[in-house]
């Protein structure tokens, strides 16, 4: 069946040529502000694309945070930040309930998280408790406090940093925290000419000033919505399940990939497409996107969740071992 057909028969959304202009127009706003690091701009412009959370660890100065404000300018919102301190309490994510003694009831103040775009910046030295907060706002979009749940905005992005976990004064996240961001990338330092025009530009505040919106919240939920519609053939849905299953039958990873990370997947592969200019999903996409989607995930026998290194390998051995489907 060709993609014709596929129009003719109504599955694939008109609005698909809305996302592929802004996965266009995004992508060119975060070059514009985060200099040689192509692969980084590729991830959070599918992370964006598929309504999903962007893990950034890296050691200070290379510009996660400049990444994130792009992110958020780009989509015409405004940037909630969360800073990371082991002093950090749950109350200052999601918001607390005070007395009002004028009205005599109990008023809820949201927190940071009410945004559509949160940074978390160095959320890695924030205690257990406070990371545990953030569980229920990434999966559910929703937050409970004193036994009531508020909605929170759609979209809905939180784009966390993290310093390597070796590093002093951090609290390593725990799995179920991890398996929570759809991607998670790293920056790496620039080439010599790239970090000598940013030292002559004063770094990327001032191009980071000069972006302009590319789209409005609103804007950018329908584009979701529409990546999200981008079909799959059972061939690739089940090449992309059988590297995530490939992920639990390793004897050298003692925690494998969960079914979220299957989904997960499949969300990033179809947002890979859109990137690449296609209303339908090839398993180069699949490929292109599961060091991102699983590496971060997975325990090996060589380090704990959340080593990089460690879980790239892994996966890496696992795509040369998992045949892929023919086209």
């Amino acid at each position: 069946m060709t993609t014709d057909d596929l129009v003719r028969e109504g599955t694939v959304n008109p609005s698909l040529d809305d996302a592929l202009e802004l996965a266009a127009a995004l992508q060119a706003n975060l070059n514009a502000v985060v200099l040689g690091t192509p692969g980084a701009v590729v991830a959070a412009t599918t992370a964006v694309l598929a309504a999903g959370h962007l893990l950034i660890e890296d050691v200070p100065g290379v510009g996660k945070t400049m990444l994130a404000k792009a992110v958020a300018v780009s989509i015409g919102s405004r940037l909630a930040r969360i800073q990371g301190h082991p002093d950090l309490l749950p109350s200052d994510i999601t918001g607390v309930s005070v007395y009002s003694a004028s009205s005599e009831t109990w008023e809820f103040r949201p927190g940071p998280v009410f945004a559509h775009v949160v940074l978390f910046d160095e959320l890695n030295r924030t205690p257990p408790r406070s990371q545990a907060a953030l569980l229920e706002a990434m999966e559910e979009r929703q937050v409970t406090v004193d036994g009531e749940s508020w909605p929170l905005p759609e979209p809905h992005l939180v784009l966390a940093t993290q310093n390597p976990i070796d590093q002093s004064g951090t609290f390593p996240l725990v799995e179920s925290q991890m398996d929570r961001f759809l991607l998670a990338t790293r920056l790496g330092y620039p080439d010599e000419a790239t970090e000598t025009r940013l030292a002559l530009s004063h770094g990327a505040q001032p191009s980071l000033a000069l972006l302009s919106p590319v789209c409005t919240p609103s804007g950018l939920a329908a584009a979701q919505a529409a990546v999200a519609e981008v079909p799959v053939s059972p061939s690739v849905a089940s090449y992309a399940v059988a590297i995530v299953r490939a992920s639990r039958a390793d004897p050298l990873i003692r925690l494998g990939a969960s079914p979220r990370a299957a989904i997960g997947l499949l969300a990033a592969a179809r947002a890979h497409a859109v990137i690449r200019g296609r209303d339908f999903v090839l398993p180069d996409d699949v490929k292109a996107v599961s060091v991102g989607v699983l590496a971060h995930r997975l325990v090996t026998d060589a380090a704990p969740v959340g080593a990089f290194e460690a879980g790239i390998v892994a996966v890496e051995a696992i795509l040369e071992r998992v045949p892929s489907p023919r086209p």
